[in-house]
């Protein structure tokens, strides 16, 4: 039989969902892809793969999709790999760089500019690159491996501004113009508008192919990798350069793995303000692939 083509982001904070296909005892049952987020929404919608993980928002873009069920990259308060970082303070902001890789969090920044920070800034796309984006614009979106760096670099420097917002130095960052920087943690705004987390990314599958084994695989792995932490850690602190305690903490602490009743509710509500703002059609109800247990029920 030809293997299922899944498409997987090739950030960090994947790697606990896929680490039982590419380290475990599903290893080489699936034909796997790596790229960013915006591309794994792009291979699922025009037939490349048949399950992905996607952009949330990307559910509500692409038809006839299913959702593997208990499984997301999530964030309760803080989430460190998704920044903001400006020129000015947040509420002057006129124009902004949105990484081109995203797609969710390209979304949630619209939707923190109009309803928690009143502004309508210019919206254009840009490459991750840091001195470049911010050359063009007041602010930058970056998300996944670049921000988490940015992250763990400012951490030991830096001091909070006001709620939400850290301060640094430019040069902290290898940047030359403004002599300070405003940092701002995208999920914890999400949190400080809404009380709710949010969900970045989900499994998603062509509804024919959403077997309940298929979704039994999917959770397999997860728990694979949920329990290799360190090991997850180990190899990507050599990878990425950064420190693996810093690492694992960001696994541990930051990215939620579940789809629980907080995060879905956190998922509706970022939906239903995406629709509010014609960021996407009528919202459509989340549709779930269906499990063994209730496909023992039918």
């Amino acid at each position: 039989m030809t293997k299922l083509r899944i498409s997987i982001v090739q950030y960090l904070n994947t790697a606990p969902l896929v680490w039982g296909f590419t380290n475990g005892p599903l290893r080489g049952k699936y034909d796997f892809s790596f790229t960013v987020p915006s591309q794994c929404a792009q291979q699922l919608r025009i037939g490349d793969a048949e399950v992905a993980i996607i952009p949330a928002i990307e559910y509500q873009r692409i038809d006839d999709l299913v959702v593997l069920p208990d499984m997301a990259i999530a964030s309760k308060k803080q989430v460190r790999s998704l920044l903001i970082i400006a020129k000015k303070p947040i509420e002057q902001v006129n124009s902004f760089a949105l990484d081109g890789s995203s797609r969710s969090t390209q979304t949630l920044t619209r939707i923190l500019c109009a309803e928690k920070w009143k502004t309508a800034p210019a919206f254009f796309e840009a490459s991750p690159d840091l001195g470049a984006m911010l050359a063009q614009a007041d602010a930058a979106l970056l998300i996944g491996d670049p921000a988490l760096r940015i992250a763990v670099g400012i951490e030991k420097d830096s001091w909070p501004g006001t709620p939400g917002q850290t301060v640094c130095q430019a040069a902290t960052l290898g940047i030359t113009g403004p002599e300070f920087l405003y940092v701002y943690d995208v999920v914890g705004e999400w949190r400080s508008l809404t009380g709710w987390p949010a969900v970045l990314a989900v499994w998603a599958a062509r509804r024919d192919i959403a077997t309940p084994e298929v979704a039994a695989d999917f959770l397999i792995s997860r728990d694979f990798g949920l329990s290799r932490l360190p090991e997850i850690s180990f190899a990507a602190a050599r990878s990425l350069e950064l420190p693996e305690r810093a690492l694992e903490s960001y696994l541990r602490h930051n990215i939620d793995f579940s789809l629980d009743a907080e995060n879905r509710r956190g998922l509706e509500l970022y939906f239903d303000y995406a629709e509010k703002l014609g960021l996407i059609p009528q919202v459509k109800p989340l549709e779930w692939a269906a499990t063994k247990m209730e496909a023992v029920k039918l």
